[in-house]
């Protein structure tokens, strides 16, 4: 569940139709219409306030926008506080090699922004839709590997294949409806994503919840239960649990400054967010159950 920036909510509700596209053949360039893809179906949008602008709805959700003129423009509240998050610890003046991992593919918009703001970074985006992910390297002429490397897979699968200490920073932005899928939110979920992140890597969650706050809580609680530090972003009307939306939460081994840029740099957006230190998360998260993969069933004794 995406929170969603100026150009989807003004995104035109009706469907510009059916789009057949050769079996075997990529698409050359994005061109409206419905899209049919492994899991179902997709729609790609044309931003109505930029000739350059593209949304990208996949099952009836809003999932991802585009600029194919500007990869540093994220119209997606959301991608602009997590960017935000992780400049604050990288900054790109000091042109870091950034070792990205991005769990949930979409249009892969916070790689191209990645990609632009740390032109040495190496990512990998790893997208479970096989068949999306064709169209949109078609669609949106993302960078090549080495630098940007679309991977089909299962989030956890590829997560738990991984060797130890080799990203900087993992994104988790993967959801089967409103929610993240629950083998994705785990102990031992993390447990895998500590195991891959390098010393002072950062992990970000992007936790989709409704008002009561029962999912942000038991997410919070799972990543301050994994992790040394912890982080939530999120203005404050979902802070309050006063509507839908969705919380950035990060885990690191490091603690996170407190910087005033980042401060500054949230509220100055299009929707101000908030931060919770460490002290609030675990707070806000306290009481609420640490989720963890259910138990092996045990066999029956042979007769």
């Amino acid at each position: 569940m995406a929170k969603r920036g100026r150009a989807a909510r003004n995104a035109a509700g009706n469907s510009p139709g059916v789009v057949e596209v050769p079996k075997g053949s990529r698409p050359d360039g994005p061109a409206a219409g419905i899209y049919y893809i492994d899991t179902g179906d997709c729609e790609l949008i044309p931003d109505q306030d930029n000739s350059t602008g593209w949304l990208l709805r996949i099952n009836g959700v809003m999932s991802s926008h585009i600029d194919l003129a500007d990869p540093l423009f994220l119209d997606f509240e959301y991608m602009r506080w997590i960017s935000a998050l992780v400049e604050s610890r990288w900054p790109r003046e000091s042109k870091p090699k950034l070792r990205a991992l991005h769990l949930g593919g979409g249009a892969c918009s916070l790689a191209r922004y990645f990609h632009a703001a740390y032109p040495d970074a190496r990512q990998v985006v790893v997208e479970l839709d096989g068949k999306l992910a064709d169209y949109v390297r078609g669609w949106f002429d993302l960078p090549k590997a080495p630098l940007l490397r679309l991977r089909v897979g299962e989030a956890r699968e590829v997560t738990e294949s991984l060797t130890g200490q080799t990203r900087d920073v993992i994104i988790r932005d993967v959801f089967a409806g409103s929610l993240t899928p629950r083998p994705l939110t785990t102990r031992e979920f993390n447990s895998h994503v500590r195991r891959v992140l390098a010393p002072g890597g950062l992990y970000v969650a992007n936790s989709g919840d409704a008002p009561d706050l029962k999912n942000a809580r038991e997410d919070a609680a799972t990543i301050a239960d994994s992790f040394k530090h912890t982080m939530i972003i999120a203005d404050p009307a979902m802070l309050k649990g006063r509507r839908y939306g969705n919380m950035v939460m990060a885990g690191s081994d490091l603690p996170f400054d407190d910087d005033p840029g980042l401060a500054r740099r949230l509220l100055g957006g299009a929707v101000p967010a908030h931060i919770w230190n460490d002290a609030k998360v675990r707070a806000f998260a306290a009481g609420s159950p640490v989720r963890r993969d259910p138990k092996a069933p045990v066999p029956a004794p042979a007769e």
